[in-house]
């Protein structure tokens, strides 16, 4: 996949600039960025929550930003907040997005029992837990085994488990080709980032992370 020259703008502030860059299957892109740095706006134009100033997000030849059907098809999205149904369990909300069967096995063996949503499946979502939360949003979205994840802070105040859970999930997930663009503040999920990414007053610019945490601090 390919990300050219993605730009937007509110009024005359210029949050993302001709931003650029392409991903392999199996790759993760780490973005990385102080609050309001314009991370959450870049991953929900790719997601196609809202519209870009400009630009292009090619998969396979199609620009999934004028293509929603094969963007639907191709792309899954966990945003900072939670999109799920408050009043509903967990069970319920995966039955929107997985047919029974495949819901079943998922888990029993799959992508379900790797995040541990067997454990509170009849919780409903407005008492679960943070981590809860995340773990079942990640579900959802990969119900439809999207060939790209759009991971917005996805580790965020959870503790070591979900977190661990989360990172299991997303090794798994590259080892059978997947691409996940990954914006994050967490020091523990930058192992998983194959490159990285600063985005600051709207440019997208290549780091290097040497486990220097002061050198990264000062760059953001």
């Amino acid at each position: 996949m390919e990300v050219k020259d993605i730009s937007k703008s509110y009024g005359k502030k210029e949050v993302l600039q001709n931003i650029s860059f392409s991903a392999g299957k199996g790759e993760c892109i780490g973005l990385l960025g102080g609050n309001g740095s314009g991370k959450s706006t870049f991953l929900s134009i790719l997601a196609g929550v809202q519209r870009a100033g400009g630009g292009e997000f090619i998969h396979n030849g199609v620009n999934l930003l004028k293509n929603s059907a094969q963007r639907s098809a191709v792309v899954g999205y966990v945003p900072q907040s939670t999109p799920l149904l408050e009043e509903l369990t967990a069970k319920d909300n995966l039955r929107l997005w997985y047919d029974p069967e495949d819901m079943q096995h998922q888990l029993k063996n799959g992508v379900l029992a790797m995040l541990g949503i067997d454990e509170f499946l009849k919780v409903p979502v407005r008492k679960m837990s943070g981590g809860m939360k995340k773990r079942l949003s990640i579900g959802c979205a990969v119900a439809h085994r999207p060939e790209i994840l759009l991971l917005d802070e996805p580790s965020a105040a959870l503790d070591l488990l979900c977190k661990e859970r989360i990172s299991n999930y997303l090794k798994e997930y590259k080892s059978f080709g997947g691409t996940v663009i990954l914006a994050t503040h967490d020091l523990q999920e930058l192992p998983l980032c194959d490159r990285m990414y600063i985005l600051k007053n709207g440019v997208l610019n290549p780091y290097e992370y040497d486990g220097d945490v002061h050198r990264l601090a000062g760059s953001l």
